[in-house]
């Protein structure tokens, strides 16, 4: 295992907890009850079981995340892990806008949208729908408050319906925690093999 990364990369990296996981085989039976949902309902993370140190906020945590990552309807699963990726720019979050950059080129069969993101972020050259989209959630994560009634309208503009938007608005402002969780309860980095990074 290498050092910290600090580039963004669709390369999921490893996670080094600075918290201490629980045990699984020590858990208690209220932690193994709240890791019976986890996020994308995968594996169990070292990032999950550090969570389960505490059993409330975890059992809170998960089914949130699924809800509003993986809940039907509404804007697209690939549309909403573009706007995690653009929280995760703003709040430099190597792990996590790796684990859903990747995510979302897997969903479009497209990398060359990541990869402009990654090279020119908010200037980037994207279609309409998909520059409306980043540009929401960058600006809502660098302040609420930057995002305003024109870029609402700009979303409309761009065929988002009232439904979709609040859906881009729970997935970007979900990054806002998430985002603060993975960046300060460990760190980022290279892995010897490629992985999916699915069990946050």
């Amino acid at each position: 295992m290498s050092g910290m990364l600090h580039a963004f990369t669709t390369q999921v990296p490893e996670w080094r907890p600075r918290v201490k996981p629980i045990e699984l085989a020590k858990a208690t039976p209220e932690q193994l009850d709240a890791l019976q949902v986890t996020p994308s309902n995968t594996k169990v993370s070292d990032y999950v079981l550090v969570l389960a140190n505490d059993v409330e906020t975890l059992k809170a945590r998960s089914p949130l995340f699924n809800a509003i990552m993986y809940g039907r309807g509404g804007l697209s699963r690939a549309e909403r892990e573009l706007g995690a990726v653009g929280a995760s720019i703003v709040n430099r979050c190597i792990y996590c806008a790796a684990v859903h950059a990747s995510r979302f080129n897997q969903l479009t069969k497209d990398e060359t949208v990541i990869a402009k993101i990654f090279a020119d972020g908010e200037q980037a050259d994207l279609e309409e729908r998909q520059a409306a989209i980043l540009n929401f959630a960058i600006r809502l994560s660098r302040a609420p408050s930057e995002a305003g009634p024109e870029d609402m309208q700009r979303l409309r503009d761009a065929g988002l319906s009232d439904e979709e938007i609040l859906d881009l608005i729970l997935s970007a402002s979900l990054f806002g925690w998430a985002n603060r969780l993975m960046h300060t309860l460990g760190d980022p980095v290279a892995r010897d093999r490629p992985d999916s990074g699915d069990g946050r």
